[in-house]
């Protein structure tokens, strides 16, 4: 019989009669039952949410610090125990969870640095005649409970970035974990708990969409984090009311390697970036463009490297692709590498499928307008491109209604500082993929990618209201 795992209401471990069953996607084997929270379960989380904020608004920084690091602390302690969970639930490769649980480490750990740099200013006042011997200070405030909703791709480092911004500035949240990989943001939550955060400050309840709707639309919620879809997301924003939005939404993501490029160090990357995970991943590389001089020479090479990518069991070390994450998620690739050879598209490699395992695949002559171009795929599939001048690579980065975040491999300065102003992302990615993404930077898009940013300086931020102290000595 799978085990039985309850969700978090304050301090209260509870159960529920309605369950869900959570799947091993690459065995298909059910590893938990997951209770779900009904209404009156997410009522008593507000609630509790409400009532610790009374207390963590008030927390010093050290305080704050000091709990974050405990988290930090915990994670190490069953770091190998808690990628694993993520492995079976997710089908994420080992290697890859254990690299994540890192990760979430090291973004409780800059949080803990950060709640001690909540920074104001001091700004004159005095810049006219009425307005002599004034001057002001400003501080920031934490703005009141969150709610949180976290897909399952990382389904520890992205609840961390909700959670660890939300403690260091002093807030309090009620997160909805992904349905396909609850377990991992289960555990975080006992975690938050155990290491001294007010019960409250962190509430996490598995549940269906309709009990869900109220981390959107109540309105003693004072802002939503949100990553998933577009979709999704911007329907969310559009009936969250007077709440912030933050949102973390899908990607396109165009690579671009130019005749200076190091080849050796842009394929192994970009291979990498392109399928680990099996894609599944809104900063994978999805678009490739290669300057026309290295193409032949990038693709032969690319090619070998993919022939070296393990597919397989994620739990065995040397796996880089597994499972796409269910079956529905399959089907969609599927279809749409088969969209794309019917329109005239090439697959120079893979494109086969086994159960929900899709063949890392590489495709040619791709159109504008087939979905493998100009939507996100989020699985393991990529498209290759020639280009004659840096432009045209820059056009064709651009030619879509994302905007999350680009690469540029190469060595010359003029293309690269061409390519920052020009290319419409998030962040440019210099002489690595897209893909790339270190815990203290801001991280967002434009477009259709999403709204606001994350990182731990910049979610506490928007996590945060300034207050003016105006003074007038007379």
């Amino acid at each position: 019989m799978p085990q039985e795992h309850k969700f978090l209401v304050g301090k209260e471990w509870r159960s529920s009669s309605e369950k869900e069953p959570n799947r091993n996607p690459y065995t298909g084997k059910v590893i938990a039952d997951i209770c779900q929270a009904q209404e009156q379960d997410m009522e008593d989380a507000i609630v509790s949410a409400v009532e610790a904020y009374d207390q963590t608004k008030r927390m010093p920084s050290y305080k704050r610090s000091e709990i974050l690091v405990e988290i930090a602390s915990r994670l190490k302690k069953v770091r190998k125990e808690i990628a694993l969970t993520m492995a079976e639930e997710s089908a994420k490769p080992i290697s890859q969870t254990l690299v994540e649980v890192d990760r979430a480490i090291l973004t409780f750990t800059i949080a803990a640095e950060e709640a001690k740099r909540i920074y104001g200013e001091t700004i004159p006042l005095d810049l006219a005649s009425h307005s002599e011997r004034r001057w002001s200070l400003t501080r920031r405030f934490p703005i009141g409970p969150v709610s949180g909703i976290s897909p399952f791709n990382f389904p520890l480092n992205l609840i961390a970035h909700k959670i660890a911004p939300c403690i260091a500035s002093g807030n309090t949240m009620v997160l909805k974990p992904p349905p396909q990989a609850p377990l991992t943001g289960l555990w975080l939550a006992q975690i938050v708990l155990d290491a001294g955060a007010p019960p409250g400050t962190f509430n996490v309840l598995p549940c269906k969409i309709e009990v869900a709707d109220k981390l959107v639309t109540d309105d003693r919620f004072k802002m939503l984090s949100f990553t998933g879809s577009p979709e999704v997301g911007w329907k969310l924003k559009s009936k969250a009311g007077k709440k912030k939005v933050l949102l973390e939404l899908g990607g396109n993501a165009g690579v671009i390697v130019d005749r200076t490029a190091n080849l050796d160090y842009a394929v192994n990357r970009i291979a990498f970036g392109a399928y680990a995970n099996a894609g599944q991943i809104c900063i994978k590389v999805q678009r490739i463009f290669v300057h026309e001089d290295i193409y032949d020479d990038y693709l032969l090479r690319f090619k070998e490297a993919m022939k070296e990518l393990v597919v397989g069991d994620p739990l065995e070390d040397e796996t880089m692709v597994s499972s796409l994450i269910d079956k529905e998620a399959a089907d969609r690739v599927e279809a749409w590498i088969e969209e794309a050879k019917k329109g005239g598209a090439n697959v120079l490699h893979g494109g086969k499928r086994k159960g929900i395992i899709i063949e890392p695949t590489l495709l040619s002559n791709t159109m504008p307008s087939m979905k493998v171009y100009c939507e996100e795929v989020f699985g393991p599939v990529a498209t290759i491109h020639r280009f004659r001048d840096i432009q045209e690579a820059i056009d064709g980065v651009n030619d879509s209604e994302f905007g999350l975040q680009a690469g540029i491999f190469s060595n010359d300065f003029r293309n690269i500082f061409y390519a920052y102003e020009q290319i419409d992302v998030g962040s440019l990615i210099v002489n690595d993929f897209p893909t790339y993404r270190i815990d203290n930077m801001p991280y967002g898009g434009v477009k259709n990618s999403g709204h606001g940013r994350e990182g731990i300086r910049y979610a506490m931020e928007a996590m945060t209201e300034v207050k003016l102290l105006a003074f007038n000595f007379i």
